[in-house]
């Protein structure tokens, strides 16, 4: 996606709804979607995962900048909090990805190997310097369920400051 002025203009109204295997809400995206790291061979369509990095484009972002490369992060632009912004911006948008494919129907993990951290796997993918590894997207269709896996109770990680 280009980093330019036109990125920054509104959006317009959102694209027509594709029939997916399935609908459900937001609530229910975020408990059920499980890592898969088993997949049919069947690869997913082209349209499908251009419909899965749409969706990530709605993550929300600093001033509209669009700091994701679905390969990469985008050049780091020197200020500090801008750059943390961006970093968490494209991680926001890696997840986006990963909910959009468990409502396709479809399973996922995210990696952050760190052969791509090493300049063979950058030079491998074609990530320039000056650019940021952030996770590697697995995609594909689950052959098995996954367990339900057991969380902390919200009080166990939150303190109320006030």
């Amino acid at each position: 996606m280009p980093r330019d002025a036109s990125r920054r203009q509104a959006r317009g109204p959102p694209p027509r709804r594709r029939r997916y295997r399935s609908r459900i809400d937001v609530e229910t995206a975020i408990r059920t979607r499980r890592t898969h790291k088993a997949f049919e061979p069947k690869p997913i369509s082209r349209e499908e995962i251009d419909d899965l990095l749409e969706l990530a484009s709605w993550a929300p972002n600093h001033h509209l900048t669009a700091p994701w490369r679905f390969r990469v992060l985008g050049a780091l632009t020197g200020d500090a909090e801008q750059d943390e912004e961006d970093l968490h911006a494209t991680a926001v948008a890696c997840y986006i990805v990963l909910l959009g494919a468990h409502a396709h129907g479809l399973a996922g993990y995210w990696r952050t190997p760190g052969v791509l951290r090493e300049q063979a796997g950058r030079t491998a993918v074609g990530l320039p310097d000056g650019e940021r590894f952030v996770g590697l997207l697995h995609l594909g269709y689950p052959i098995q369920q996954q367990r339900v896996p057991e969380r902390p109770a919200a009080a166990e990680t939150t303190i109320y400051l006030g």
